[in-house]
């Protein structure tokens, strides 16, 4: 091979080489990031981070935490009674002085089971618990308020003409009592609040709040009775 072959031949082997190291270097070598193109998905990430144990210790685990369960003494049928009684006032009636005579008492009761009355479970523990040694049933009340609010149901039923499914839902229809949820630090029913960690509701009865009386008030014109009227 000639001299000028052979230089030829080296500068082709050079290139040669400077081609494969070029290749290398483009696989191997990963491409630079544009500036910015990760920086907007960092407060995302870091929201997601701080917002999910959040939401989950405010709306999941505190609630267990903060509500106790009970249940009832007995497991009250609502639907048969009302079939058997009439509507509300059949057991939850008003005395002749006008006052509301609330929950029944055992006495009430007696009236119709003085005796076990079929062969149900529920009957037979109210006879063998309550109607024999002559102890009232405990009732855990959904909807008792604090001892500082007054609630006249008189104003409310017969004054102003209001349904029991408003403030209650219709329990009339109902073939089991549900859960009694309490709060463990007031003992107060949950139902006060509503069954909603934020306090959204859906209908009327889904809670008992201050804020839904003046609400109930102002929507209906010419009540003077509401606190709204001097304190807006």
């Amino acid at each position: 091979m000639s001299t000028t072959e052979e230089k030829e031949q080296a500068v082709a082997d050079e290139g040669q080489e400077a081609t494969e190291e070029i290749a290398a270097e483009e696989v191997h070598e990963p491409k630079p990031v544009k500036p910015g193109t990760w920086r907007f998905l960092i407060p995302i990430i870091a929201f997601a981070m701080g917002f999910g144990p959040h939401f989950l210790l405010g709306w999941v685990i505190f609630p267990q935490l903060l509500y106790g369960k009970k249940q009832q003494p007995i497991d009250f049928n609502h639907k048969l009674h009302v079939e058997e009684m009439g509507e509300c006032e059949g057991c939850h009636f008003f005395r002749g002085d006008g006052s509301f005579a609330g929950i029944p008492d055992l006495s009430s009761c007696l009236e119709c089971h003085e005796e076990q009355v079929g062969e149900h479970p529920e009957e037979a523990k109210l006879v063998k618990q309550y109607v024999e040694p002559g102890k009232e049933i405990p009732w855990l009340v959904y909807s008792r308020q604090p001892q500082c609010v007054f609630f006249s149901h008189a104003a409310h039923v017969v004054k102003g003409e209001m349904e029991c499914v408003t403030c209650h839902g219709p329990v009339g229809e109902s073939e089991h009592l549900k859960p009694y949820y309490y709060n463990r630090l007031t003992l107060y029913s949950r139902d006060i609040w509503g069954s909603n960690p934020a306090g959204y509701k859906k209908h009327t009865w889904d809670r008992m709040k201050m804020d839904d009386c003046a609400e109930c008030h102002e929507e209906k014109k010419g009540i003077k009775e509401a606190c709204f009227v001097c304190h807006k």
